[in-house]
């Protein structure tokens, strides 16, 4: 896998570049849709592409409980069983196993835990995540992690550093151990922690940089912290990470925070924002997010969003569209999470373009400022 940065802006930390995989170019910056359970919510393959995708996101946590790795080891990996030829990324499933699970033990060797599904008892070591990510067969994998909450205090977030790494070396010799198996590459990024501690952050990035070569990954982040917090962090991690590999911030998904990280030298993000929040109803427009459902667009026959590039955004009404969320029909959940995504390919775009103009540093201001009045931006 090999990241060549394209173009970096004048005046700020932005770049632009191409992250080539096994299955396909990425463009960065980029935004990763996020397909937890196998499927990117209301979307096909097909409508993912039509719309620029550019590569997907699948957790470990979520395909090893359903369907299994066995089912997928048998259709040939993620990729055959979803019909997806482009990149895939792959969470480890540190987060949802430190989150959501029902938790039962963390030790040095791993994490017992109990299903959200049924209960079911169940590990995941470093080794264990790492095979299950080999059987997914994902072009990018994450390393396990250990995933401290917002408001761990400073002792908890330090041993979460440190277990980070001894985890990060067993990840990295189980994989150099145990070959690809579905005749492309796979890659690793270490995922780092430390909170918003700025001197935690310094030692799991020279602790963590010697196992990375393909990017790495800023953990730990929009977990609670104060958004000025979260930004200082970013920007403090930018002058240590290595320049020359694509940095990944993890689950960061409001427009303007990502405008503000990229800004701070982030290339990948990922989150649920767009399809969760499409599906409830919000629609992220170029005046702000609005919220369907409410009763002043009963009869507000204007388009959802004349300046979306996609012809959803004035082919129907917002009159019609809360009309389908009141009934509940598939369809308001498909137009809403459609035009969701395609904002966010589009905030993508534009960033690009700007960077290229080396522009972006005051297009970026511009914008930000402009966000500050908008909702939910």
């Amino acid at each position: 896998m090999k990241f060549s940065i394209k173009k970096t802006d004048t005046y700020s930390q932005a770049r632009t570049g191409t992250l080539t995989t096994g299955h396909g170019n990425i463009k960065t910056p980029v935004f990763m849709p996020v397909g937890t359970v196998g499927a990117v919510k209301t979307f096909s393959p097909e409508e993912l592409k039509g719309i620029n995708s550019q590569i997907i996101l699948g957790n470990t946590y979520h395909l090893y409980l359903r369907p299994g790795t066995p089912t997928i080891n048998k259709a040939g990996g993620l990729h055959s069983f979803l019909s997806w030829d482009r990149p895939i990324l792959t969470d480890s499933g540190g987060f949802q196993v430190f989150s959501l699970a029902k938790l039962n033990k963390i030790s040095d060797n791993g994490v017992e835990f109990q299903s959200h599904l049924d209960g079911s008892k169940h590990m995941f070591t470093p080794e264990i995540s790492m095979e299950i990510q080999r059987d997914l067969g994902s072009d990018i994998i994450m390393s396990f992690d250990d995933c401290p909450p917002g408001d761990a205090d400073h002792e908890t977030i330090k041993n979460a550093v440190n277990r980070t790494t001894e985890w990060m070396k067993r990840c990295h010799k189980w994989l150099s151990d145990n070959p690809e198996r579905y005749g492309h590459e796979q890659v690793v990024f270490p995922i780092i922690q430390g909170g918003t501690d700025h001197k935690l952050r310094r030692i799991s990035i020279e602790q963590l940089s010697p196992y990375s070569s393909a990017g790495m990954a800023i953990g730990g982040l929009a977990v609670g912290e104060e958004k000025s917090a979260m930004l200082d962090t970013v920007e403090y991690c930018d002058e240590i990470l290595p320049k020359d590999q694509p940095r990944y911030l993890m689950g960061v998904g409001r427009p303007s925070d990502i405008v503000a990280a990229v800004r701070r030298g982030v290339d990948m993000f990922d989150c649920v924002m767009p399809t969760r929040n499409g599906r409830n109803g919000h629609i992220f427009t170029s005046k702000g997010v609005i919220n369907i459902r409410n009763e002043k667009y009963k009869d507000d026959m204007s388009p959802l969003d004349n300046e979306s590039s996609h012809p959803w955004g004035q082919k129907f009404s917002r009159s019609y569209v809360r009309h389908l969320f009141n009934i509940n029909e598939v369809l308001g959940l498909r137009i809403s999470s459609t035009l969701n995504l395609v904002y966010y390919h589009d905030l993508m775009d534009k960033i690009k373009n700007e960077i290229e103009k080396n522009n972006f540093n005051t297009w970026s201001e511009s914008i930000l400022n402009r966000m500050k009045d908008m909702k939910g931006m």
